[in-house]
């Protein structure tokens, strides 16, 4: 799994104002920490920039790249801004990815072109005119719709990452299901695409000491389903460990939870495995979740 570090953010408290103030030092510095972590991407990501926004993102490109030899995955709703990024983006060290083109009329007819023309991949959200859909099926008809206008630009498959928006398991379990069994799907509907989606969203709304455990259990599910991608907390030891293949006590406790071999006994598990275990009952809506769920 292709592991894309999600913390340099406008979000952030510390890089926030960094990005604002054209301060160098603390982006350049975390950007060389997820190098060094292991990720293969970094997301920039600078939100709407609606301030000089054009400038802000070329000016944070820039200064990542002038960090580390990564490609970037430009993150902004703000379609000037995501041009400049990617007219300021180095491509000799990889493409650069669009992060994101919706399934909306007016998003795919102006961002759709810049694929071709800046030489780059896409991420193709599956949200449309009327918000996130609401199940696996409506995921899969906006998936359609999106490879149809990929394909009449000549996109092929191999660029696309499909990100069916997960959500708070703390207040969707349905929704988590819906995008649970879309991965299942997408493999009929869009032959050699990627995937990808916002791991962290999952635990939203949860407590945060307890966050990384909603997290590993579900990039986890999805890996097994074939997501090939996933933008990730780089400052995660273990879910780095998890893309990459490194955990495997957690992949089978994962695994025999789903089949319901450790659902009824689980003797001599250790207690990330346990967690693990218990996490799976939630976020496959076997079990309601509360913010106590491993204490149950």
């Amino acid at each position: 799994m292709l592991f894309v570090a999600e913390n340099i953010n406008v979000m952030s408290k510390s890089l926030g104002p960094a990005m604002r103030n054209r301060e160098a030092g603390p982006i350049e510095n975390m950007a060389k920490i997820l190098a060094a972590n292991g990720a293969d991407y970094l997301d920039v990501n600078v939100g709407p920039a609606r301030k000089n926004g054009a400038e802000m993102v070329e000016w944070v490109v820039k200064t990542v790249q002038g960090a580390v030899d990564k490609p970037l995955w430009v993150d902004t709703t703000n379609i000037e801004a995501m041009e400049a990024g990617l007219k300021a983006h180095n491509n000799s060290w990889g493409q650069p990815v669009i992060n994101s083109i919706d399934a909306t009329e007016a998003r795919m007819e102006k961002m759709i072109p810049m694929v071709a023309k800046y030489n780059t991949k896409m991420v193709a959200l599956l949200y449309g005119v009327d918000g996130i859909p609401r199940d696996e099926n409506e995921r899969g008809l906006m998936a359609a719709d999106l490879l149809m206008k990929t394909m009449e630009a000549g996109i092929p498959a191999e660029d696309i990452f499909y990100d069916p928006i997960v959500v708070p398991v703390s207040s969707q379990q349905n929704q988590v299901v819906a995008c649970t069994a879309f991965m299942e799907m997408l493999g009929d509907i869009a032959p050699g695409a990627g995937s990808t989606c916002g791991l962290s969203n999952i635990s939203n709304g949860s407590p945060e000491e307890l966050r990384h455990v909603l997290n590993h259990a579900y990039v986890i599910m999805l890996k097994h389903r074939g997501m090939s991608s996933a933008i990730l907390d780089g400052l995660d030891k273990t879910i780095m460990d998890i893309a990459k293949d490194r955990r495997a006590d957690l992949e089978e406790a994962v695994t025999k939870a789903e089949s319901g071999e450790w659902n009824a006994s689980t003797t001599g598990l250790s207690e990330e495995q346990m967690n693990m275990v218990k996490s799976v009952k939630v976020l496959t809506n076997n079990a309601l979740y509360s913010d106590s769920w491993l204490e149950l």
